[in-house]
């Protein structure tokens, strides 16, 4: 029997392929193959998915601290990988001293210039994670001359749907944002949509995804980027249908399941081409909440191991969790 693992990361715990991993190990003594696929919704944990950083750069952080950012660029594709979140991330700051109205793009911007240096044709820009509601200013200033992406396919992978504006009010608060800082940044974005129309003629304040990101992914849009769902961008370059063809389950999963986890990310995505392939499909998560269960079946490691264990050794509860699913399902 044939288990694909097409999970997400558990973030700060373990990455989209030590998950599926530590499924392998539960699944050999049973007799299964795996196949593993792992995925990314755009956020973080994209760049691991699609070949891993070969290259780092040090840039311009969210609060204007130099940062060591990783990316990738394939020299024979000219194709670059880049996560936001590696140059303008929330994690880089921590949200107690991220200062939610000044922090910037500019970092993501910096690696985007190195990539258009390097000849690049084809840039991926994950946009999960941020830091930031510049609504990608910083980003657009580094990169100046903005010309120089002419000839450049520069995708966006979103995992939000959230449009300019009202990004500040959806993740503001995340990102350490009061109320007073929320509408501020809201008036800022109006304004900067309004600057991005006049000067390059795209309204990125009505484009869907154009808010992730704090408005990056509106910034890039205005200068030629295309804006896309990131699981299904993924999903496609990994062929994970292809994948699912010949399977008896998928196992999926994510650090935090939620109703939120059905809207553009990986475990709703990979629920929806589950049943489109009639396979069934399990989700393993460090937490479960409310709501999900007429969803999918789903297996909570706090619950099940406790919070501590489920933190400090989230891949062997992994594996534990996949011994009992694996089991009862073996013909």
């Amino acid at each position: 029997m044939k288990v694909v693992v097409a999970s997400d990361k558990f973030r700060g715990t373990a990455s989209a392929t030590e998950v599926a991993n530590a499924v392998e190990v539960a699944a050999g003594p049973l007799g299964w193959s795996v196949q593993a696929v792992p995925l990314a919704d755009g956020g973080e944990g994209l760049l691991d998915v699609l070949g891993g950083a070969n290259r780092s750069l040090l840039v311009t952080g969210p609060n204007g601290d130099p940062v060591n950012a990783p990316w990738r660029y394939d020299r024979r594709e000219k194709t670059a990988t880049i996560e936001m979140a590696a140059a303008s991330g929330l994690a880089l700051v921590g949200a107690e001293n991220n200062d939610p109205v000044a922090a910037t793009t500019a970092g993501t911007g910096e690696l985007l210039s190195a990539a258009v240096e390097l000849g690049a044709k084809r840039i991926v820009v994950g946009v999960g994670g941020s830091a930031t509601t510049d609504g990608g200013l910083g980003a657009l200033q580094a990169m100046y001359p903005v010309q120089r992406l002419r000839g450049v396919d520069l995708i966006v992978a979103c995992d939000v749907r959230t449009t300019f504006v009202e990004c500040a009010a959806i993740f503001g608060p995340q990102k350490g944002a009061s109320a007073v800082q929320i509408e501020l940044l809201e008036r800022r974005l109006q304004r900067l949509g309004q600057v991005y129309l006049d000067d390059y003629g795209i309204d990125v304040v009505s484009l869907p995804r154009s808010g992730a990101a704090g408005g990056l992914a509106g910034g890039l849009a205005a200068v030629g980027a295309r804006l896309v769902d990131g699981f299904e961008y993924v999903a496609e370059t990994v062929d994970l249908l292809g994948a699912l063809e010949d399977a008896d389950l998928v196992i999926t999963g994510e650090g935090f399941l939620d109703e939120q986890s059905f809207v553009g990310k990986v475990v709703g995505g990979v629920a929806s081409l589950a049943a489109e392939t009639k396979v069934p499909v399990v989700a393993i998560a460090g937490r479960v909440f409310d709501g999900v269960g007429d969803r999918i079946e789903a297996h909570s490691l706090v619950e099940n191991f406790g919070e501590e264990r489920a933190l400090t050794e989230t891949t062997a509860c992994i594996t534990e969790i996949a011994h009992q699913i694996l089991s009862k399902r073996q013909r």
